[in-house]
């Protein structure tokens, strides 16, 4: 780790939660409150594996770290269940902005699918209203406190429905009442955006950005398909682009022998340069990836995740938190697991947080807006930091 931030993250009063960030792969189904699931479900009588807020806490952790995808998803049906009504889905909006600032968070894009929210009689245009109302509430609070905030709404279709094109139609009814994007989400294997090349035609139509979950759970076809079929302008985690590239070995020892050793060159396969090339910002959930297995093909464990690899050679990388409450992170988390594994200073964070502000769905005077603050925050901050390392010195 660099002097610099070993200096700032080991401050007694540093936090990486005081860093601002922009958070932009983060469901509302997967980032409810413990104390919260168990209140809503008492209230319709849905039964969880435990009511102790911690024990269940934990158990959505230990139920989603199985290394699979599907197993993962299945944690999502207790906290659909809860989500029926208006007044759960305002409650769950509204707490879910409050979480994003206790983290630091200053923009948000909360993504979610209206058609799982249906149960008790709610219209898709119903859902989507009930969830801006809680995110209104939230961000009208704490603007009013001081702490600048705005949240923007993703509607995802389930890949295996076939509901892409109404929910399309939706996104588009809500276009400037807060809603920004459009997504596909569910299950990534067999069910490939030119499963919805309707939906994605008429958003393109339309010029209404789409965001698509692909290179999670399937690799490089669903990328390709993901931006020529969706147009995708953001891809949901992509990260399995890295296999994409390949990393050249050679080299020989003092007895002239051959040996395997990294040459520091890659060379990138045609759906990695073209991602590479017009930077297409690749959602990255470095928590979620260990868990869903999407990067098992590279390690095990943080230190073996392509996101350096991706960094290094020079991709749009993003970082969220994808699911809080199932992978027990926050964005905050997320970070400080990044400065362990890959010795990132402040202003590697920088760059990952400037590269999440432009790649926002807001207009282009927004993203300026969030890059002039968090470049600010960041300029005092090391401006102070060097400071202290300074007089560290001048002591020692």
């Amino acid at each position: 780790m660099t002097e610099e931030l070993i200096h700032t993250a080991y401050d007694p009063e540093f936090d990486f939660r005081d860093l601002p960030k922009v958070s932009l792969h983060d469901h509302l189904d997967g980032g409810l409150r413990p104390e919260t699931i168990i209140e809503l479900a008492a209230e319709i009588g849905h039964e969880l594996p435990t009511t102790d807020a911690e024990a269940l806490g934990d158990w959505f952790r230990e139920s989603a770290d199985s290394g699979s995808l599907p197993r993962y998803l299945e944690t999502f049906e207790h906290t659909v269940a809860v989500m029926q009504t208006r007044e759960a889905l305002i409650r769950v909006a509204r707490e879910f902005v409050e979480d994003l600032a206790d983290d630091g968070v200053i923009y948000g894009e909360v993504r979610y699918a209206p058609e799982q929210h249906l149960r008790n009689g709610l219209s898709l245009d119903d859902v989507v209203d009930a969830v801006q109302e809680g995110l209104d509430q939230g961000c009208e609070e704490l603007n009013s406190e001081g702490h600048p905030m705005q949240v923007g709404q993703i509607l995802s279709a389930m890949r295996h429905a076939d509901n892409g094109l109404e929910i399309a139609k939706l996104a588009l009814r809500h276009r400037g009442r807060g809603v920004v994007g459009f997504d596909i989400a569910g299950a990534e294997e067999g069910f490939p955006p030119s499963r919805m090349k309707d939906a994605f035609d008429l958003l393109a139509d339309n010029l209404f950005p789409t965001t698509v979950h692909a290179g999670e759970a399937a690799g490089l076809d669903s990328i390709k398909d993901a931006i020529l079929v969706g147009r995708a302008q953001r891809l949901g985690h992509g990260v399995r682009v890295a296999e994409d590239i390949e990393i050249e070995f050679g080299g020989v020892d003092d007895d002239g022998e051959e040996v395997s050793e990294d040459t520091g060159l890659v060379s990138l396969g045609p759906v990695a340069n073209w991602v590479r090339e017009r930077g297409i910002p690749l959602e990255i959930c470095p928590s979620s990836n260990l868990q869903t297995g999407a990067t098992a093909e590279f390690g095990e464990g943080i230190e073996s995740h392509p996101i350096d690899l991706l960094v290094q050679t020079g991709f749009n990388v993003t970082i969220s938190p994808d699911n809080r409450l199932m992978s027990g992170t926050s964005l905050s988390d997320e970070y400080e697991l990044l400065v362990e594994a890959f010795d990132y200073d402040l202003e590697d964070l920088l760059d990952l947080t400037l590269n999440a502000a432009e790649a926002a769905f807001v207009p282009l005077e927004m993203r300026e807006l969030l890059v002039e603050y968090i470049n600010d925050y960041y300029d005092h901050l090391l401006d102070d930091d060097d400071e202290d390392l300074d007089e560290d010195y001048e002591e020692n």
